[in-house]
């Protein structure tokens, strides 16, 4: 297993269609980076779920998983399953994120998610944030879309756990879903470890990346 650095982290962003996708998808490395880096800033965007229950949930879920950072978190109301009707709108929240900030890093979601939302997100990620690092995150569930992930960050067994428990604690409104819950999460992390030789890990889709060998 090649481990490659991206270099020092000290702003992110983080994108999500809705409340509770960029935890599920990248919760453990966003406890990894906050709890590396104090203070790191993390610009983050939901398209769904503004004005609702699920706004608080995201608040509170994303201050748990930030820990020590400078979070700004934008929550819109864009109808949950409509993105490709609301493209417009979709657009210019991204693009209007990406006025606001200059970040080492973007996590996002996978260009071959198969769930619309996700799917139409990724796609505008690459056209706003044309010279970054976007790291694709995936979110199992019953479509059977997982695929062969490029990249891996590996997490300690206690970070693996946390993030399986601050799932649970923060988003009561999700419990009743049949994939919603600690085996699966820490299923696919342990699945993912093995492929990184590691005890767990989160994967990660890479689209481009650029190379330097010369330094």
């Amino acid at each position: 297993m090649i481990r490659l650095r991206a270099g020092r982290v000290d702003r992110l962003v983080a994108v999500g269609a809705h409340c509770d996708d960029i935890a599920i998808g990248a919760g453990g490395t966003l406890l990894t980076l906050c709890l590396a880096r104090p203070g790191i800033r993390i610009d983050a965007l939901v398209l769904s779920g503004g004005g609702s229950e699920r706004e608080q949930e995201e608040q509170a879920a994303l201050a748990a998983f930030c820990p020590g950072a400078e979070l700004r978190l934008t929550v819109h109301k864009l109808p949950d399953g409509r993105l490709p009707a609301y493209w417009d709108e979709a657009k210019a929240a991204v693009e209007e994120l990406r006025a606001g900030t200059e970040p080492d890093l973007v996590l996002a979601p996978r260009t071959d998610d198969a769930h619309q939302d996700h799917r139409g997100l990724a796609k505008l990620i690459p056209t706003a944030f044309r010279d970054h690092l976007v790291l694709g995150y995936e979110i199992v569930k019953w479509d059977g879309d997982l695929g062969c992930p490029a990249a891996y960050q590996p997490l300690a067994p206690e970070i693996a756990e946390r993030k399986a428990r601050l799932l649970q604690e923060h988003y009561p409104s999700q419990r009743h879903r049949p994939w919603y819950d600690r085996e699966a999460f820490l299923g696919l992390a342990r699945i993912r470890g093995i492929e990184c030789q590691a005890r767990y890990a989160e994967a990660f889709a890479v689209t481009k990346l650029t190379l330097d060998l010369g330094e």
